[in-house]
């Protein structure tokens, strides 16, 4: 039989020191063509997305509180604190354990509002798409105070 030419054994020939030098050449060859795990979000699709929260929520320089609260300046905010709208207690013991509503925080819940927050109102079965999550925290955002 011939000399083994498999990666298998060139580290075996080589040593694990190799072997392992090999494989981090490779990983940072391949790195930059790996999907980001953060997706960015983007305003203009977000105010698309919003569409499916106008029913109960509301933004804007005249924003008010509907079925749920306004959401300007959500991000940063404390849960449950926009003044004269009803919070479920589960959202305001959230706020009170210190929830502060963050692009991080607002990914999970929007996702899943009733696993996040199990006693929450929110009655939206929540954005499956993490793109559409993105996109709207992304729109969110440009009504955050200045």
């Amino acid at each position: 039989m011939g000399r083994d030419f498999s990666v298998q054994g060139k580290i075996a020939r080589r040593g694990w020191r190799a072997g392992a030098l090999a494989a981090a050449t490779a990983l940072a060859w391949l790195w930059p063509l790996a999907p980001a795990t953060a997706q960015q979000g983007n305003a203009a699709d977000g105010a698309d997305v919003f569409k499916k929260c106008r029913a109960c929520h509301d933004v804007g320089p005249e924003a008010k509180n509907k079925v749920g609260p306004m959401l300007n300046g959500v991000i940063g905010r404390t849960a449950g604190t926009v003044p004269q709208f009803a919070y479920s207690e589960a959202n305001k013991t959230a706020g009170a354990k210190g929830l502060t509503w963050s692009e991080e925080s607002l990914t999970k819940y929007l996702e899943d509002p009733r696993a996040f927050m199990p006693g929450t109102k929110m009655a939206f079965a929540g954005l499956k798409d993490p793109q559409d999550r993105s996109d709207l925290i992304a729109y969110l955002k440009t009504f955050s105070k200045k």
